[in-house]
């Protein structure tokens, strides 16, 4: 078992197990409340607010939010997340027991607040948001709300709210004014949910809503509001509504959990737990990375005084393979030319590919003969070189201990791409890697059961018998788990690439949901190629290429992909069923700013449709990756079924960010509120943006300041 395959086992399950560890650590700074001053709150819907009713105020920037509450046969679990200091979205699963006097109502929604004004000393907060602005309607109203720090402890909000948040104490919309279509609320034809209605938006009868916080201790926070909800479909069958105001005291157990007991509306007992979580902090600021090898001078005036080395090349190549493999590097390649030195690694250690240069220079200033003062250091991925950065070799024994040392490094670099190959070192190939750990597999959002998983051991190998050339495959067997109790057939009029999933999970014994042979190649500058065939995921086997245009400078990327597929057969081994398909994106990548990405991918999907899917992404430089994405293709809504279009979200986490030890493994899921078929996009592994990307010039300098660590 390979040094990666190990630490790879150990960081997943260091992830079961330092959760709770690395949550504490991790601080929202305005998840409680600091040196007496009021704490902010989540509301019963996951929003900024006071106990039902909305707030002008902002969580911190970045800050995931979690909450469940429970009162009079409701619950509603929620996430939310801080796009931007001003902007916030929240997604949330509820279910409403008698809902209308019917059946039990699962119900899915979004939620969208921007901050339009900051509180000041004469001036308060507002802010103006619109709840289930693709969802069925159930939660459907808009509102514009202003909060006050009265005094140190004491906060006020009052706000007007439209739709649901306009129903109780209603007046004549005063945007009326503006134009007549105002008055009235266009009843929405929701259909199968997922769709929008702005002529909905802030029309209809309005109403005011009101609340005030006061901060009793540290800890503790009570809560009273006055609502403009008049419940109008759940008062009766679901629970009886006798009073407008809401009494609450919420009480932070630490700085990222709190706990809120309420009595709502006069008649109904509540409970929320909410917990927060920042990207930003790292759960272990200064990590529990090994201490970096020291740089190592030359003697005074030696390296200007010596002649070209012409020694022998496996010599200095013996000697740098154990020092780089001791910092988790592996040299795949080298050159030597006069007084540079130019050499290829493999980074299998490090999450931030500037730390993996920075502690590649330092063994090169251990082991470099005297004569060369400049060093090339290229990074690669499947042995395909990506970026290389060169050094002086003055530089790093003048700014080892400097105040701004990472900074003027980064002045007298270059970073270019690495066309073409180095002469490959011995003994490197063919390798062979594998790891066993701990997988978990969840499905959530099924209306006949919110929640459901899976979890078993998988064990994973790769064999690289020539550079680019790698063979993977896994093999995962269940150990408990409740996905094959999923029976919900598909009603959906489109093949069933997606829909079938739950016949995946109804099979016993070993699975094989991946077993490929791919080839990474470098046709030219600033191009990257992949050719993949085999089983390509757990549901389609095939053969895959795509051709990837990403300059090291350029905030734009361009790729094409195109692959033809065969669905497999349900007990994910090796048959194969009937229904074949060709499908294909033209992608356009765009770096918005250093955090923030957008994605375009214009194709044809796996059930024979075409369209298009945009998303947006936000990365963190600790590896952090929260996104979300929508798809529309040319099936209708109709025809799609529940939802309307494919839309969800992206969630990456970085297993060092947990342990707090280097490691490039990370945890990613895809939360849809849907599984359909429309829309459905293969999954392939290694597309290439994803792989290249953090080992170019424009991602480098963004965290390069991990060049010492």
């Amino acid at each position: 078992m390979s040094t990666r395959a190990l630490g790879a086992t150990a960081s997943r399950l260091a992830l079961a197990l330092s959760i709770p560890l690395a949550t504490q650590l991790c601080v929202p700074r305005i998840a409680a409340a600091q040196d007496g001053n009021l704490a902010w709150g989540y509301n019963s819907y996951g929003i900024p607010g006071v106990i039902d009713m909305p707030a002008a105020h902002s969580r911190e920037d970045a800050e995931l939010g979690f909450n469940i509450v429970n009162f009079a046969g409701q619950t509603r679990v929620s996430a939310a997340f801080q796009i931007t200091p001003r902007l916030s979205a929240g997604f949330r699963y509820s279910s409403i027991q008698n809902y209308n006097g019917g059946d039990t109502l699962f119900d899915r929604s979004f939620s969208y607040q921007y901050r339009f004004l900051d509180e000041r000393r004469l001036v308060p907060a507002m802010a103006v948001g619109v709840n289930d602005m693709l969802g069925t309607g159930v939660y459907a109203g808009e509102y514009v709300v202003a909060s006050k720090t009265l005094t140190k402890r004491l906060r006020a909000t009052a706000g007007i709210g439209w739709g649901r948040l306009g129903s109780f104490g209603s007046f004549e919309n005063p945007l009326g004014a503006l134009s007549d279509s105002f008055k009235t609320r266009p009843k929405a034809d929701v259909g199968k949910g997922g769709t929008f209605h702005p002529d909905q938006w802030f029309h209809g009868p309005a109403a005011l809503f009101a609340g005030v916080e006061w901060q009793a201790t540290d800890k503790l926070r009570l809560m009273a509001e006055y609502s403009s909800d008049d419940y109008t479909r759940e008062n009766g069958p679901t629970f009886t509504k006798k009073s407008p105001f809401n009494f609450a005291a919420s009480y932070q157990i630490n700085q990222t959990a709190a706990v809120t007991a309420g009595y709502l509306y006069g008649s109904a007992l509540s409970l929320q737990l909410s917990f927060a979580i920042n990207p930003k902090h790292n759960a272990h600021p200064s990590g529990l990375d090994p201490a970096p090898p020291p740089v190592v001078p030359r003697p005074v005036g030696g390296g200007k005084a010596a002649q070209s080395w012409s020694g022998d090349p496996s010599t200095l190549e013996n000697a740098l393979k154990p020092a780089l493999a001791q910092q988790g590097l592996a040299l795949e390649a080298m050159r030597i030319e006069g007084r540079r030195l130019a050499i290829q690694i493999r980074n299998d250690r490090y999450g931030a590919a500037p730390e993996a240069i920075g502690r590649a220079a330092r063994v090169l200033s251990a082991t470099a003969p005297v004569s060369v003062d400049r060093f090339a250091i290229t990074l690669s991925e499947h042995s395909m070189p990506v970026s290389t950065t060169e050094l002086k070799r003055d530089d790093l024994e003048a700014f080892e201990f400097h105040p701004v040392g990472g900074e003027l490094i980064r002045a007298n670099a270059a970073i270019d791409d690495a066309a073409g190959r180095l002469p490959p070192v011995g003994g490197v190939y063919p390798r062979f890697s594998w790891n066993i750990g701990p997988y978990l597999r969840p499905a959530i959002f099924d209306p006949d059961q919110p929640v459901r998983a899976d979890l078993g051991a998988k064990l994973t190998a790769n064999y690289e018998p020539l550079p680019g050339l790698l063979f993977t495959g896994q093999v995962t067997q269940k150990a408990l788990g409740n996905l094959d109790q999923a029976n919900r057939p598909s009603d959906s009029v489109l093949p069933h690439v997606r829909s079938d999933a739950w016949l995946y999970y109804k099979e016993s014994g070993p699975q094989i949901p991946q077993l490929t042979a791919a080839y990474f190649f470098r046709p030219g500058r600033d191009l990257y190629g992949r050719f993949t065939i085999g089983y390509l995921e757990p549901m389609f086997a095939g053969v895959s290429a795509e051709l990837l245009w990403s300059p090291q400078n350029s905030r734009l990327a361009l790729g094409a992909e195109v692959n033809r597929v065969r669905q497999r057969g349900y007990d994910q081994r090796f048959d194969l069923r009937d229904y074949e398909v060709t499908t294909g994106h033209l992608s356009a990548y765009y770096q918005l700013n250093d955090n923030f990405f957008t994605e375009l991918d214009v194709g044809r999907y796996l059930a024979g449709d075409y369209g298009a899917t945009l998303s947006f992404s936000r990365v963190f430089d600790n590896g952090w990756k929260v996104g979300v994405y929508a798809t529309k293709t040319n099936v209708s809504s109709a025809e799609f079924g529940e939802g309307s279009f494919d839309k969800g979200f992206r969630i990456s986490v970085p297993l060092g960010w947990v342990s707090g030890k280097p490691t490039r493994e990370s945890y990613s899921t895809v939360i849809q509120p849907i599984v359909r078929d429309g829309g459905a996009r293969l999954y392939v592994p290694d597309r290439l943006y994803g792989l290249v990307h953090d080992d170019q010039a424009s991602t480098l300098d963004g965290n390069w300041e991990r060049f010492w660590r």
